[in-house]
């Protein structure tokens, strides 16, 4: 509402347009793979290794071979080259959708008829310790050293102790190893127990009753969570409660009251038993794991994966809305593998592409390929501006004691991550200043002068060795075959940054007027951050035009509101001619 002028005199307004644009900041980088535990098919955020850890696991034993898949190191070397956020997508084995395991035999302590007071199951699908197949433990499922082996039948149970009937308690243990079994592996404990809602141990409240399905609107894919209760346990939740216990305490809260039956706690509450969850359909992820986790050409890959195990995780990450990232790897799946990794592969990079926000780091070739010819070859069938490869293989410590081999993508994003903090976006993570991998002890092959020509041309970044100077990232191509300032990775993540930066800031206008305030509101916030982007080496110059030549009557009768924004990237030094003219003695040197 205007205001209202009367008598003669100055009325002093204030229009702040002000606004400081905040430093650019990484996004963080999204990870595809298989984990020894955690969530399944669920984008779970990590802000550390240490909680990566914790939600995911690192190693497991296969047989007798210990393992720790491509994600964990990826995920490691990420976090210690100084990434700050990470997105973990568990990708499992089999076709089990989300059933989970479930159990319902825990019998109420007397004289009720139901079968069961309450039914409990796993989380989802391929969880580590689900059941596949039923049975119990034999010896042979046991290792050397006491633990129990990762993918036998049977090994997560339920156990209800400590069950006391004058206070309507009860405990209930998440473990591994029947009841007959020397090592009974305790992996969760959930102490005093109650079925009285009304109370704050209330046993759904203690555990949780979320789940997770998928739905899909024919285009995307999404998770839709349901339950009242977050869960509390990575293994469990509570499914129903099919007898809520009324509060028999009297009003003094200690002495216990009957109902109508002459029955109090013990009615209701369950009683001192163990069992096994049935039902799961899955293939345990751990089952016949190999040390290599690559993924495999075979009908099984040797990390328990094919490739369209991956397909669902892909899609899920299409929701743009929902998930936030620079950077996506999947380490392990393979372009060459023409039935299990080149299909995922175009999928992650098609991701990339309509998501508009992050470049794909990918994997070319398996371990052990020696042509550069091939690793060419198969770069030369990818043509796109928001994917980067890199080669050799190079090998890194893991927690298993072993040095091992991982494709280039394990180590990429934190390559990325700590130019993204020593420097910005814009800046090539590439050299020896940016570019260095200290996590890498060797690389599997040492590349001459020639093979990283070759490499190069054919937009497929070397990793190359200098003795004395350590292993670095010597390119910076993406795979966009046109000659443009889109065939470098700087530019490309330059262009998500300011996409980024800029539809945000649109995006605060919109439903506003179409007015030459609402146009001024976003110059002010654009033109400063540009501004500071020139300032930081990313830019030689720009013009934003958001005025009367491109927002006519015609397009804002069209409810459009336009804005134009040219830049100038800055490019990188690649190619340094150095001339060294020799003078005869006597010479005079300009000045």
């Amino acid at each position: 509402m205007a205001e209202t002028i009367i008598s003669p005199g100055i009325l002093t307004r204030e229009n702040d347009i002000s606004f400081v644009s905040p430093a650019p900041q990484a996004v963080g980088a999204a990870f595809i793979g298989p984990t020894v535990t955690g969530p399944i098919e669920q984008p779970t955020t990590v802000t550390s290794f240490g909680e990566y850890t914790r939600k995911f696991g690192r190693t497991f034993v296969s047989g007798s071979t210990s393992v720790e898949y491509f994600t964990s190191l990826a995920v490691k070397n990420y976090f210690d080259q100084g990434g700050t956020t990470a997105l973990i997508t568990r990708v499992v084995s089999g076709s089990a959708g989300w059933a989970a395991a479930s159990a319902t035999p825990i019998s109420g302590s007397g004289g009720f008829s139901e079968t069961a007071v309450i039914s409990i199951e796993t989380i989802g699908k391929g969880i580590q310790y689900n059941t596949v197949a039923g049975g119990d433990y034999t010896d042979s499922d046991e290792l050397t050293n006491g633990n129990l082996k990762s993918g036998s039948a049977d090994n997560l149970r339920w156990e209800i102790t400590n069950v006391d009937i004058n206070k309507g308690t009860f405990s209930l243990l998440v473990r591994r190893g029947d009841d007959n079994h020397k090592s009974k592996i305790i992996l969760e404990t959930f102490s005093n127990l109650s079925l009285d809602p009304n109370q704050d141990n209330y046993i759904e409240n203690q555990i949780g009753t979320a789940t997770t399905s998928k739905t899909s609107d024919g285009t995307n894919t999404y998770l839709t969570s349901t339950g009242e209760y977050p869960n509390r346990s990575n293994y469990i939740r509570v499914s129903a409660v099919h007898k809520k216990t009324p509060d028999y305490l009297g009003n003094d809260g200690i002495t216990i009251q009957t109902d109508t039956n002459d029955a109090s706690y013990t009615a209701s509450i369950p009683i001192a038993a163990s069992g096994g969850f049935t039902g799961a359909t899955g293939t345990n992820i751990v089952n016949n794991a190999l040390f290599f986790s690559d993924i495999s050409n075979a009908t099984a890959g040797t990390q328990g994966l094919v490739g369209a195990d991956y397909n669902d995780a892909i899609t899920i990450l299409e929701n743009k809305d929902e998930y936030s990232f620079n950077i996506i790897s999947a380490p392990g799946l393979i372009h060459s593998f023409a039935t299990n990794g080149a299909t995922q592969t175009d999928n992650i990079i098609s991701l990339a592409e309509n998501r508009g926000d992050c470049i794909a780091v990918i994997d070319l070739v398996p371990h052990g390929t020696s042509a550069v010819s091939t690793v060419t070859s198969e770069a030369s069938e990818i043509n796109s501006s928001y994917a980067s490869a890199y080669w050799p293989w190079v090998q890194v410590g893991s927690a298993t004691g072993k040095n091992v081999y991982v494709p280039a993508s394990v180590t990429i994003p934190g390559v990325y991550a700590f130019t993204d903090g020593a420097a910005a976006p814009w800046f090539a993570p590439a050299g020896l200043v940016r570019g260095g991998i200290p996590t890498v002890l060797q690389a599997e092959r040492k590349l001459t002068r020639s093979e990283r020509d070759t490499l190069y041309s054919s937009n497929v970044n070397p990793i190359a060795t200098f003795p004395g100077q350590g292993i670095a990232v010597f390119g910076q191509k993406t795979l966009q075959k046109k000659a443009s300032a889109l065939d470098r990775v700087n530019v490309r993540r330059l262009l998500i940054e300011l996409k980024k930066f800029v539809g945000d800031q649109a995006n605060t206008l919109v439903f506003d007027q179409n007015t030459i305030t609402t146009r001024n509101k976003f110059l002010a916030a654009v033109n400063p951050f540009l501004d500071s982007v020139v300032q930081r080496q990313g830019l030689y110059a720009f013009r934003v035009v958001m005025d009367d030549t491109n927002n006519t009557a015609d397009v804002i009768d069209r409810n459009q509101l336009i804005g134009q924004i040219f830049i100038q990237p800055s490019k990188t030094a690649e190619f340094i001619v150095l001339d060294f003219t020799l003078e005869p003695t006597g010479a005079t040197f300009g000045g």
